[in-house]
């Protein structure tokens, strides 16, 4: 009965120092006026797999997850259309310090984990791993319906690629590279992020200055 004890006291001081030393990222205001016109983006967009080692700004950063799924409206409606306006996709970003998850309202990047995790996302392929950022597209199907089905797991895939879209024309429009992936370790990344068995994990996009 006392190792048991024991056991579940470690196991909740382990819950309270997850991300216990990192703290919320308060993001700059996006550049809302900035960038190359739509056009020019969509002409400038690719899939680019080599990034300089240099770190992304903080202003791209925030505009890169403001035009990502960030709130566009006084109503809180997003820049990317959700179906039945469920806003179910969440932005995870992987930075070298641990993960975050992208609050819209708050424009704020709220720790998850620490630790450096792009290595999970990269899954083999290393140039991922190189990327200063990797973002994270994972949509909570429990905000169709409390017991989601392959209608409901469909509906999040295609609201993710939605947003996916809208990664990589900023990427485009801010001089930036990225790649949207399929490819990553889900197992270690739903144990590192604490994600439930109903978020689904789509896909992800490592971002970083082009060399």
């Amino acid at each position: 009965m006392k190792t048991r004890i024991l056991f579940l006291c470690m196991a909740l001081l382990s819950l309270v120092a997850y991300g216990q030393d990192l703290s919320p990222i308060k993001l700059p205001a996006p550049d809302k006026a900035g960038g190359m016109p739509l056009m020019k983006a969509l002409t400038e967009r690719k899939s680019s797999r080599a990034f300089a080692a240099s770190e992304i700004k903080p202003q791209d950063l925030s505009t890169l997850l403001w035009a990502a799924n960030g709130i566009n409206r006084e109503d809180g409606k997003r820049t990317a259309p959700s179906a039945m306006d469920r806003r179910d996709v969440d932005v995870y970003a992987l930075l070298p310090a641990g993960a975050y998850l992208y609050d819209p309202k708050a424009h704020t990047l709220n720790p998850v984990a620490k630790g450096d995790f792009r290595n999970l996302a990269a899954s083999g392929q290393d140039f991922a791993a190189t990327a200063p950022v990797v973002l994270l597209l994972v949509s909570d199907l429990t905000r169709f319906t409390p017991t989601p089905n392959d209608g409901t797991k469909l509906t999040g895939a295609l609201d993710v690629g939605i947003v996916s879209q809208n990664i990589s024309l900023a990427c485009a429009s801010l001089g930036l590279g990225t790649v949207p992936r399929g490819t990553m370790n889900q197992t270690e990344l739903r144990k590192a992020l604490q994600l439930k068995d109903t978020q689904y994990l789509g896909l992800n996009h490592p971002v970083g200055n082009l060399k």
